[in-house]
């Protein structure tokens, strides 16, 4: 095999003429049934989440009243890539999102590569989901006075660990009151747990049940997902509605004095929060073989979503920060707290239950749009066949949508996500860069599609490069001179991410004078980048790991069965 036949690329014309030959296959077509308002519901599903209703709280305890605007910020910053998204999504419109853009933007090997983190992405994410759904609930029933046995709503390690340091700290004199109520309950929960043969027998049985649930919604057909998703969507917009009115009668100006307490680096400490409520734009694309018209709607759908749910983001901000002084939100239900404060707890209750219908319609779209991704690589004979097998009743892809159930549902049970959590987050950006880079190196070719505005980066890019060099040497010159002031010692490894970065950028910067590449596709590919740097460097070891087992299974199994490389070897044997 020839080092050209990594990169052998699908044509956007095959990819869209295999996809209507498919759909020509009875019992092998996906059901048309989305229309922009499903698509839009979708997107507003996957990005209001928990986050309006907990991590919104640290944002504006760190920043103060000026995270709206950080709100703002960021979202023109996503909006980069998501413009890249609805380029590919209307000159693509076939299932498999980012995958299915690299497969045509830069062929096999990075699309197998851009596939399989999408499918680390997706579980992972979706886990972490499924447990603080779990966590929701329970506190949702504690407000009820409903309690579920501790070992029922946890997992295994945490129960273990939080056991054995309650008994140091009780073997060292401290009381159970003076304990911490998480580290009690784990201890009550590894304490009371049934045991087989010596073995503790705890899982977080509510993970499973949601996940179970919303695998057989999602395996059952695009319609009932569709109108399940809508009505999660509109209950929670009324919600957030109802914050936001009865709120604004409980503001006080004064709270938003001063703007910016902690200045900028005071608002910078929440742009990983506040980025991350984001990033559900790009399920939207898993769709496109069930949106009646992906080519006009997709698009249109992400800018809606980004745009709808920026508004509510800024002014719950604003409405939550008028509430309550911003120094008293540094807890985990911010909105709930505000309301307990003026002491409306019906209203507080709302929130909670809110809350829990959040983190339902998370869970439900990217259920909804993993199994897609499987379909798409199983058609391209990257994965085994099975994974694109369509219900014949239901028009889902039955086979992918139950494994992706088990991947989700097992691990939610019994898995601590604490340490891995950041590699969902990643992997999505490393999938935003991508298909970022499509755009601003090879854009799809298509006529009648969206395409992102083009304006010349040639001299821009360069400058921005020298003032980002200019302001990362000031502030490690500024870290290295405090830690020789404290004695640290400074970690040198932490810095390759940035090292990585600069240099990637340096290139993009000659290439834009060189090549005059569009600036918004490169912006975004670059501001991708650089998120991925501040999750760390034991976080990129642990990414590069999951791709070099993902580059050995393409290589033992991949590439072989690639239909691209079937119709390779085809045309050989012909001319032959």
């Amino acid at each position: 095999m020839k080092a050209k036949d990594f990169f052998r690329k699908k044509t956007i014309e095959d990819s869209i003429r295999s996809t209507v030959e498919i759909e020509q296959l009875e019992n092998h077509t996906l059901s048309r049934s989305l229309k922009l308002r499903d698509l839009t519901s979708f997107g507003i599903a996957a990005i209001v989440g928990a986050g309006i209703f907990s991590t919104i709280g640290n944002a504006s305890a760190s920043g103060g009243p000026a995270v709206s605007l950080l709100f703002v910020f960021t979202a023109i910053a996503c909006l980069f890539s998501a413009l890249c998204y609805a380029e590919f999504a209307s000159s693509v419109p076939v299932a498999g999102s980012a995958y299915t853009y690299a497969y045509v933007s830069f062929g096999e090997l990075l699309a197998w590569i851009i596939g399989w983190d999408l499918l680390m992405e997706y579980a992972i994410g979706n886990v972490a989901v499924a447990i603080s759904w779990s966590d929701y609930f329970t506190s949702l029933l504690k407000g009820f006075g409903w309690h579920l046995p501790e070992y029922l709503t946890m997992d295994f390690l945490t129960a273990s660990r939080a056991y054995n340091e309650v008994i140091k700290l009780l073997n060292e004199g401290q009381t159970g009151s003076s304990i911490s109520p998480l580290l009690m309950e784990g201890y009550n929960a590894w304490k009371n747990a049934p045991t087989i043969n010596g073995i503790h027998i705890v899982f977080d049985f509510p993970a499973f049940i949601i996940t179970a649930f919303i695998t057989m919604l999602v395996y059952v057909g695009i319609k009932e997902s569709k109108v399940t998703g809508n009505i999660l969507v509109a209950i929670k917009l009324l919600v957030i509605l109802l914050f936001v009115v009865a709120g604004a009668f409980y503001v006080q100006p004064e709270n938003w004095s001063p703007f910016a307490p902690n200045g900028i680096s005071g608002v910078m400490k929440g742009v990983s929060a506040v980025f991350f409520a984001y990033i559900g734009f790009d399920a939207v694309s898993t769709t496109a073989e069930e949106a009646i018209n992906p080519e006009k709607d997709l698009p249109k759908a992400m800018f809606l979503s980004l745009l709808i749910c920026t508004v509510l983001y800024v002014v719950v901000t604003l409405v939550l920060t008028g509430m309550v002084t911003y120094s008293e939100l540094a807890v985990g239900d911010p909105l709930a707290y505000a309301f307990e404060k003026y002491n409306l707890s019906f209203l507080s209750g709302i929130i909670a239950f809110s809350a829990v219908i959040a983190m339902t319609s998370v869970l439900l779209v990217f259920q909804l749009g993993q199994p897609r991704i499987w379909l798409s690589m199983s058609r391209d004979g990257l994965l085994p066949g099975v994974f694109a097998k369509i219900h014949p009743r239901f028009k889902t892809p039955s086979f992918s949508t139950i494994v992706t159930g088990f991947v989700v549902a097992l691990p939610a049970m019994f898995m601590n996500l604490t340490e891995v959590t950041d590699l969902c987050s990643i992997g999505t950006l490393f999938a935003f860069a991508m298909v970022c880079a499509g755009v601003m190196i090879n854009p799809p070719k298509a006529e009648n599609s969206f395409k992102v505005k083009y304006i010349n980066g040639k001299i821009i890019l360069p400058v921005l490069f020298f003032i980002t060099l200019l302001l990362v040497v000031i502030a490690k010159i500024n870290a290295f001179i405090y830690m020789d002031m404290t004695g640290d010692l400074y970690p040198i490894t932490e810095e390759f991410p940035i090292i990585i970065f600069i240099v990637i950028f340096a290139i993009t910067a000659c290439f834009a004078f060189r090549k005059n590449l569009s600036l918004i596709p490169a912006l975004g590919f670059l501001v991708n980048l650089y998120l991925m740097t501040e999750l760390g460097a034991t976080n990129w070891s642990r990414f590069l790991i999951w791709l070099t087992l993902g580059l050995i299974v393409y290589l033992l199994y991949g590439r072989h069965r690639s239909k691209l490389n079937k119709k390779a070897a085809d045309q050989t044997d012909i001319t032959l």
